[in-house]
């Protein structure tokens, strides 16, 4: 293939948009030292990605799921849910519960605070500054 065109990988990637991201992220991963699987006859990494699309030798879903993952911040680990305590307290309980003996879990007790602390609280906060920018 002398010369590749969007018309040659149009009909492997129908939308142009997700061609663009395609074929630089793989223009990426070639710049990065991924093997390449054409011959690369003198051609910058952005035509080599193209031509590979264009030629098949890439699937084009498997390229989409490795951009995919390359943009996750957190990846989801499926992993067997351990039965949780129960969280709920009684609503007339008022002291954190003692543990028994034997039990190795931590108690977490929690800071109660009244209506009254709260607005005081509240008002002593300083509202920002008026800027011209909002």
């Amino acid at each position: 293939m002398a010369r590749v065109t969007v018309e040659d990988c149009i009909d492997k990637v129908e939308n142009r948009f997700e061609l663009v991201l395609l074929s630089a992220h793989r223009a990426r991963q070639v710049s990065q030292g991924a093997q390449i699987t054409i011959d690369r006859d003198n051609d910058k990494n952005p035509v080599v990605a193209l031509r590979e699309i264009a030629e098949e030798t890439l699937s084009p879903g498997d390229l989409k799921e490795d951009l995919i993952h390359s943009l996750q911040k957190h990846v989801e680990v499926d992993e067997p849910e351990v039965d949780a305590p129960e969280l709920a307290a009684p609503a007339d309980a008022q002291a954190p519960a003692t543990a028994e003996e034997g039990d190795d879990e931590p108690n977490i007790a929690f800071d109660r605070m009244s209506e009254d602390e709260l607005l005081a609280g509240i008002e002593g906060l300083v509202p920002p500054e008026k800027s011209d920018d909002f």
